[in-house]
C-alpha cells in the first residue's frame, strides 16, 4: 500500500493550497483517510478525517472554517483544501489510511491509521 502525497508549497499569509493523496494497492473506499502535520519539535498533530464513503469529516478546532477533507474514491484521492491559510500552518502534512472496513466512522488518534503518506512541506509566509 502507498500513499503519495502533494500539493504543498510555499504560500503568504492568507493563500489557499490544495493537498492531494493518491493511494494505490488498496480498495480507497474501504478506508477511512485522515490528514495530519508535524513541525520540528512538536508531535505529530491530528488535522481532519473523512469517513469511507465521504459523508462524514471531522477537524481540529485549529483548521475548523478554514480546511475542507474530501475524497473520490473513483480516483482513489484524498484532499485537503486549505484556505485563509497562517503562519501556524506550515508544517509537514501526512495523510494516512486506517486497515480497512472499521465500523467506525472517522478516526483522530494517529494509533488508529495503518498506513502513512511521505508527508508534503506545506510553508506559509507572514
Amino acid at each position: 500500500v502507498q500513499l503519495q502525497a502533494s500539493g504543498g508549497g510555499l504560500v503568504q499569509a492568507g493563500g489557499s493550497l490544495r493537498l492531494s493523496c493518491a493511494a494505490s494497492e488498496l480498495t480507497n473506499s474501504a478506508h477511512i483517510m485522515g490528514w495530519f502535520r508535524r513541525t520540528p519539535g512538536k508531535e505529530r498533530e491530528f488535522v481532519a478525517t473523512i469517513s469511507r464513503s465521504g459523508g462524514s469529516t471531522y477537524y481540529a478546532d485549529s483548521v475548523k472554517g478554514r480546511f475542507t477533507i474530501s475524497r473520490d474514491n473513483a480516483k482513489n484521492t484524498v484532499y485537503l483544501q486549505m484556505n485563509s491559510l497562517k503562519p501556524e500552518d506550515t508544517a509537514v502534512y501526512y495523510c494516512a489510511a486506517d486497515r480497512g472496513y472499521s465500523s467506525s466512522l472517522y478516526f483522530t488518534n494517529p494509533g488508529s491509521y495503518d498506513y502513512w503518506g511521505q508527508g508534503t512541506q506545506v510553508t506559509v509566509s507572514s
